[in-house]
């Protein structure tokens, strides 16, 4: 039975290369990817092994220990992230649990980051190479990992699934891992600077020990810390931590037999109860015409769907995270705060139409013109993107005392978002990429996505930035001469340059909507 969920698992990874071109070198790229994380990873704990065996186990219990809580972590962040072997589909079969249980073990090791994962444990273990009881323990450990890996995540996102399925708790779930891995870097950096000014040298060796001795005791370090245990000749502690991942494991598979059984008695349902509605909202306060409708449908969009929230999430959190990482740079180095802020919300309709999904047909259907569809989605991103990135802009002067910066910073930061919302109307109605679904996590990567997501984004931000050299010269050369008669002339030029932009892209994007609507909604529907 195991070997048939093996060869089922295999069979939909070689389906995935026949599916199309993008999807296929998507998976090259994720392969290669992983593929050089593997060899630094292996090179790194063989050199560390022979140079300071001590600190190397160190590491290897608090990098292994992140490895395990990603494991279990990011699919219930990005939930749905892998759904081909749903025990679900398997419920008619008759299969026993424990052989239900032991396939799906093995399958969930079939897959690009279970591979890469499998090869990086084993590879881990070679940090011990010069002690073979050390050895042989690493690669017990490494085993255990493996499976604390691959069973905890099963149990947590099959245990989790009634709460996913809720559109308000996967909601809640966006915000809760967005904010952190924002707020990562800044508490990266200033961690960095403590440990940096302390007098003591040794400051950061006793905290590597500190956490890396509690983690070696923890469900998620403890398969890392046997072999360093075997090494230092604490016996005791190698079998302690040996019984550790053994329980560990052991209640990993019961919460997972239960919830497996529990799902199968109780299926959850998706969807539930919608919500009653009052009045129009936005449709209300908008004149009642083809471009205000669409308008207020986008306008909808970006504070209800969480994958268009997810940017204006980002943005209050922007000026923390820019103030923090160029900490180095003093306060100025927030000028850039205001630009980047317009090219991330000019940026957001870069690909709205394959957002929409299946309500892309009323478009079609109703015979919406291209010019109101652009012009429709447009308004809302420059309605609240002018004041934003005004605000930065004072924002900005303010804290470095550079007022003299408005001028130019306002022109650049305006024409910015205009040059990027024109840009991103063209774009999205000539390259479409598929994105998650709605209702899906927003950090979720459709499979086949990586590659035309890369092309699609790199061409928009190649044709964003070259239309915004003239404005980016001027504003330059009118902060570091300085010259305040420049940086007035770039208070018209910017905005006035963006402006182009923005009709010419909405022009020719409402084109390209009129000539290629059909293939575009066929496009969008094949993503499913």
């Amino acid at each position: 039975m195991v070997a048939q969920f093996v060869r089922l698992k295999l069979t939909l990874m070689a389906n995935a290369f026949r599916r199309s071109v993008w999807q296929t070198i998507g998976v090259i790229l994720g392969s290669l990817y992983a593929l050089s994380f593997v060899v630094s990873a292996v090179v790194g704990a063989v050199v560390g092994g022979a140079h300071d065996v001590v600190v190397t186990g160190q590491v290897l219990v608090v990098g292994g220990s992140v490895l395990v809580l990603g494991w279990w972590l990011i699919p219930v962040f990005v939930y749905g992230v892998d759904a081909t072997l749903d025990p679900l589909r398997f419920a008619t079969y008759g299969i026993r649990r424990p052989q239900l249980l032991a396939g799906l073990s093995v399958a969930g090791v079939i897959s690009v980051p279970g591979i890469a994962t499998l090869l990086t444990v084993l590879g881990l273990a070679l940090a011990w190479w010069r002690s073979p009881l050390a050895l042989a323990a690493g690669l017990v450990g490494a085993v255990g990992a493996l499976a604390l890996c691959v069973v905890g995540s099963r149990a947590i996102t099959t245990a989790l699934a009634p709460l996913l399925e809720t559109r308000r708790m996967r909601e809640v779930l966006t915000v809760a891992i967005i904010v952190p891995l924002m707020l990562m870097g800044p508490a990266i950096s200033w961690v960095s600077d403590r440990m940096g000014a302390s007098a003591d040298g040794d400051a950061f060796a006793r905290l590597l020990r500190d956490v890396a001795g509690l983690l070696a005791w923890t469900p998620v370090g403890a398969p890392w810390g046997m072999a360093a245990a075997v090494q230092d000749g604490h016996w005791p502690a190698a079998l302690g931590r040996l019984a550790v991942v053994v329980a560990s494991l052991a209640l990993a598979l019961w919460v997972w037999d239960r919830a497996l059984t529990r799902s199968f008695e109780r299926p959850v349902r998706a969807g539930g109860t919608g919500a009653q509605g009052k009045g129009l909202g936005l449709f209300g306060r908008v004149p009642a015409t083809p471009v205000g409708a669409v308008a207020a449908r986008t306008a909808s969009y970006w504070f209800r769907d969480p994958r268009y929230s997810i940017s204006i999430l980002i943005i209050p959190l922007l000026p923390v995270v820019l103030f923090v990482a160029t900490r180095g740079g003093g306060a100025g180095s927030l000028v850039i705060l205001a630009p980047l802020t317009a090219w991330i919300v000019g940026f957001g309709i870069s690909n709205d139409i394959a957002f929409d999904d299946s309500a892309f047909a009323l478009h079609v259907a109703s015979g919406i013109s291209g010019r109101t569809d652009r012009w429709g989605r447009a308004l809302p991103v420059l309605a609240g993107g002018v004041p934003v990135v005004s605000v930065f802009v004072v924002l900005t002067c303010a804290l470095t005392g550079s007022w003299h910066w408005a001028p130019p910073l306002l022109g650049l930061s305006l024409g910015t978002l205009a040059a990027t919302t024109g840009v991103s109307s063209f774009v999205s109605a000539r390259w479409l990429y598929p994105v998650p679904k709605p209702g899906e996590s927003p950090l979720k990567t459709p499979q086949g996505a990586t590659g035309a997501t890369m092309a699609a984004q790199t061409v928009s931000m190649g044709l964003s930035l070259l239309v915004a050299v003239p404005s980016l010269v001027l504003t330059v050369l009118a902060m570091v001469l300085p010259n305040a008669v420049l940086g007035w002339v770039n208070l018209v030029v910017g905005p006035a340059i963006g402006v182009a932009v923005l009709l010419l892209g909405i022009r020719w994007g409402a084109q390209a909507y009129d000539r290629r609507a059909p293939e575009l909604l066929q496009k969008v529907l094949s993503y499913a």
